[in-house]
């Protein structure tokens, strides 16, 4: 059986001021899956996903394709897992979409012909090649999520970490987003809030909360389940519940549809 592309084993942090986020997280995600990580405000998730490629780093394993993330394998552990934040503005900070995309290839040094191949193939991925010299703060919001991702795909990686990937979109950028991501193929890990966007893309899901996996398994299955959702702030989301497809009531469904009037 392959080795899962990642691997955490109780991992544990506590940030500067004493606040514990993570209380001994175990998980394993295989090559190839995409898995999303839920839970309520609060429970850690943000931080997990700062792990995987050292961003922060306290107690316990945390290993990428094998690798240990550890301070000598940091280079090559960056170069496997790319990480798009919530707020787009956190990663965009050059002069123009081009030099934003271009940035990690740049600093991977490659030659400035395969810089420019890798920043088309991004941009074309997200279908934001024809703002490659637009300034990226005066692009929308949704415009801005597309161009973060593509900062990402610019630099190939085996992973790709997405935190609260949906937030802010309006529905046509929501689908999108949706579509694009279900043709990357690459392994996918995301946090997030919206759980129909999890039944749409992922394959598997963990719930995380007070810095602990409680559940993981299949997407369905986790998100019927009404009693597990409901103990760790979440609920069953409308296209899950029994009544979602519930007939309206006969004197409901008369009042909204009421008989024409035969012309005299």
């Amino acid at each position: 059986m392959e080795r899962p592309i990642v691997e955490l084993n109780n991992v544990r942090f506590t940030y500067p001021d004493g606040t514990p986020a993570l209380a001994g997280v175990d998980l394993c995600v295989a090559r190839g899956q995409t898995l999303g990580l839920i839970g309520p405000n609060g429970a850690g998730k943000s931080t997990l996903l700062l792990h995987l490629n050292g961003i922060l780093k306290q107690h316990g394993s945390v290993r990428i394709s094998g690798m240990e993330v550890v301070d000598r394998n940091l280079s090559s552990i960056r170069g496997k897992v790319g990480l798009v934040f919530q707020d787009p503005d956190a990663q965009l900070f050059m002069p123009t979409v081009f030099d934003d995309v271009a940035f990690g290839p740049v600093n991977m040094q490659l030659p400035k012909v395969a810089v420019q191949e890798a920043v088309v193939n991004a941009l074309e991925l997200v279908d934001m090649l024809p703002a490659m010299k637009r300034s990226s703060h005066h692009l929308s919001f949704g415009e801005k999520k597309r161009i973060s991702i593509a900062t990402v795909l610019s630099m190939n990686p085996e992973i790709l970490v997405l935190d609260e990937p949906t937030s802010n979109l309006d529905p046509k950028h929501r689908r999108g987003l949706i579509e694009l991501l279900k043709e990357l193929p690459v392994t996918k890990i995301i946090a997030t809030h919206d759980l129909e966007f999890v039944i749409e893309i992922c394959d598997c899901v963990a719930v995380l909360d007070r810095g602990k996996i409680i559940a993981q398994g299949d997407v369905v299955n986790i998100l019927s389940d009404k009693r597990l959702l409901e103990a760790h702030g979440l609920e069953v989301p409308h296209s899950l519940r029994k009544d979602a497809h519930r007939h309206i009531p006969g004197a409901i469904e008369k009042s909204l549809h009421p008989p024409l009037e035969r012309i005299q």
